[in-house]
């Protein structure tokens, strides 16, 4: 493992990483978002989830430094006497959660379809090509808000996890035609090099080939595309919840933090609103700024 790390640290990447202030801040803001949210159990001063902790007479206090002095809940509480700071990072959890998952299914689907549709190329590749044109005729969020709509229609009063498995597929059903279409144009590229025609000649089978030859030299702009696509699962996740289609309204995530503290907005209550944007924005901009550098590192002309 020191090995890897010492040979990842001393190549190119490692290099480019170094020299680059941005990706390094970026980095650490997405550390210290993962590692709260992975820990939110020992990080967050209280469970947001344990209802049996929650106090309706503190309900919408004002952050620790209007209070006071008192440290009780150094970002406020919200409407249902939550400690915003450990609804942000338990928030954080359920966001990054939702956009991951959403983004590996999406990457799954959509490098499988891009490789068969440029490795066998014909009617094969008619077909799938014409079915991500039509997926991208409908807007993303459009999307998302039917299929999530129609579960929450045909299972109302399914559990949390089978809620949160129809908002991962709502937004996958639309994020893999990227990876497919991307994919889909480097195969083209590599099925005619010599090293797929050898393989071919010495009678290697075609899901071989694509697995172990082409597969590989397709998917750096598969990493960059997809740490790009989990800021915008991120987003989209959130404004679900905003729109009320999203996770369960008991479920403290950013989205939803954001739709209850806009009704407290103009009331004064700024903080229940404020502070879980701040948090999306932080996860999504460092998110996006890890993907701009990883893009640039991978290619060389930009180098």
């Amino acid at each position: 493992m020191t090995q890897t790390w010492q040979r990842w640290w001393h190549s190119d990447l490692g290099y480019s990483f170094r020299t680059s202030p941005l990706a390094i801040a970026a980095a650490l803001i997405a550390f210290v978002c993962i590692f709260c949210s992975v820990f939110a159990g020992w990080v967050s001063p209280t469970n947001p989830f344990d209802l049996a902790t929650l106090e309706l007479s503190d309900s919408r206090l004002p952050p620790a430094w209007m209070q006071g002095g008192s440290t009780k809940y150094v970002l406020g509480s919200d409407d249902q006497g939550r400690d915003i700071l450990s609804a942000l990072i338990y928030g954080a959890r359920i966001s990054l959660v939702v956009g991951v998952a959403s983004v590996l299914v999406s990457v799954l689907v959509g490098v499988s379809m891009g490789l068969l549709a440029g490795y066998r190329g014909g009617w094969v590749d008619t077909m799938l090509m014409r079915l991500c044109d039509v997926m991208l005729s409908f807007p993303a969020i459009l999307v998302a808000l039917l299929i999530a709509g129609v579960g929450r229609a045909l299972f109302p009063n399914a559990d949390e996890s089978l809620a949160f498995g129809v908002l991962i597929i709502s937004i996958s059903l639309t994020g893999w035609v990227q990876y497919a279409r991307t994919v889909r144009g480097t195969t083209m590229v590599e099925r005619n090099k010599e090293y797929v025609q050898a393989a071919r000649v010495t009678g290697v089978s075609s899901g071989r080939i694509m697995l172990r030859h082409v597969l590989p030299n397709v998917l750096g702009p598969v990493m960059v595309l997809a740490t790009i696509q989990v800021a915008t699962a991120i987003i989209t996740e959130a404004t679900l919840s905003f729109l009320g289609v999203g996770v369960p309204p008991t479920s403290p995530s950013l989205g939803t933090l954001i739709r209850v503290g806009n009704d407290y907005l103009f009331s004064g209550e700024w903080w229940i609103t404020i502070f879980p944007g701040l948090m999306l924005v932080l996860i999504a901009l460092s998110v996006n700024l890890l993907g701009d550098w990883l893009r640039d590192a991978l290619n060389p002309r930009l180098r």
